[in-house]
């Protein structure tokens, strides 16, 4: 992409007294107050003949600004022309419905074919650059056996806006899952702290030491199948393999869980027959408020083919 792109700013008197990286951020909305500080703090901003180099500087409310903001760079990954279900899209974010089986970000074992791979090559070159870097930003992940919603940042507004979100917990998810055995009650809640296994890094636990992070799950009992249980499981917090961990630690593993052991003998055969060999779990409903235009947004996403025809198959 190479080249640098500049910006003149006038703060006016409405900024008198602020600190230089809030007022250009007010000023220039397409960027982050923390990519503002690293581009005052590397010389790139000017006025009066000479660089602004600290981010805290109070402004006077009548200074002309150059901001010089280098075009991102590529990004390491390739772009690969990889069939998207995009629910929503502008210029700041977009929301994917993620198919069972793509991963979420290369990572060891999965460099390309990704989401991000193909995030790539479906914005091309309206990714503005996420800490200068032409990529998606990614804020949330799913497991590569998941299926459904997810937000996607296309600028670094977007994604710092979207990551505080996250951080607060103010972002509604909802999942689908089918579980094994029937719930007792109609509904629950998981409070139980998470973290990697020690006795098997693939694997998240349920841990009483300070390792855990807390984690909270409530879950709804939507309905009762044949020695199984469609669930509605709403995320208070977001660790890796939350739901999954969650349910088989009240003793209803998620159907087809590979990993936290989602089937007996009887479905085993079913899954098998159906040829179904994921968990569960689909993130049906996904809701955030949209970190430019401030208006809340909500997603959803029906149940996908393969998990409708397992619920019909051991419906009673």
């Amino acid at each position: 992409m190479g080249g640098i792109q500049t910006i003149d700013v006038f703060l006016g008197p409405a900024h008198a007294g602020w600190r230089l990286d809030r007022a250009l951020a007010a000023a220039v909305p397409t960027l982050s107050r923390e990519r503002l500080k690293a581009l005052i703090r590397s010389g790139a901003v000017e006025g009066g003949g000479k660089a602004w180099r600290d981010p805290a500087t109070k402004v006077r409310g009548e200074e002309a600004l150059r901001v010089a903001v280098p075009n991102p760079v590529p990004a390491h990954n390739e772009p690969q022309d990889i069939p998207l279900t995009i629910i929503f899209e502008d210029e700041h974010l977009l929301v994917v419905d993620k198919p069972a089986g793509l991963v979420v970000h290369p990572a060891a074992g999965n460099f390309d074919g990704t989401l991000v791979n193909a995030l790539l090559h479906h914005c091309g070159g309206s990714l503005s650059g996420i800490g200068g870097v032409a990529r998606p930003g990614i804020v949330h992940r799913i497991d590569k056996d998941t299926s459904g919603l997810l937000v996607v940042a296309k600028t670094d507004v977007a994604h710092e806006g979207l990551s505080k979100q996250f951080a607060a917990h103010s972002i509604g998810r909802r999942y689908l899952a089918i579980v094994n055995g029937v719930p007792k009650t109609s509904e629950g809640m998981v409070d139980a702290p998470l973290a990697r296994s020690a006795a098997n890094r693939k694997k998240i636990a349920v841990v009483e030491d300070q390792r855990g992070r807390r984690a909270v799950t409530r879950w709804k009992r939507l309905y009762v199948l044949d020695g199984a249980a469609l669930v509605e499981c709403r995320l208070e917090t977001g660790r890796t393999h939350q739901v999954r961990v969650h349910m088989a630690s009240i003793g209803h593993p998620l159907l087809g869980d590979p990993i936290y052991g989602g089937a007996g003998k009887k479905h085993g055969k079913l899954l098998k027959e159906l040829n179904f060999n994921r968990q569960a779990l689909h993130a049906t409903e996904l809701e955030f408020t949209h970190p430019v235009t401030k208006l809340r947004l909500s997603f959803a996403s029906p149940m996908p083919a393969d998990m409708q025809e397992l619920f019909n198959a051991l419906g009673v």
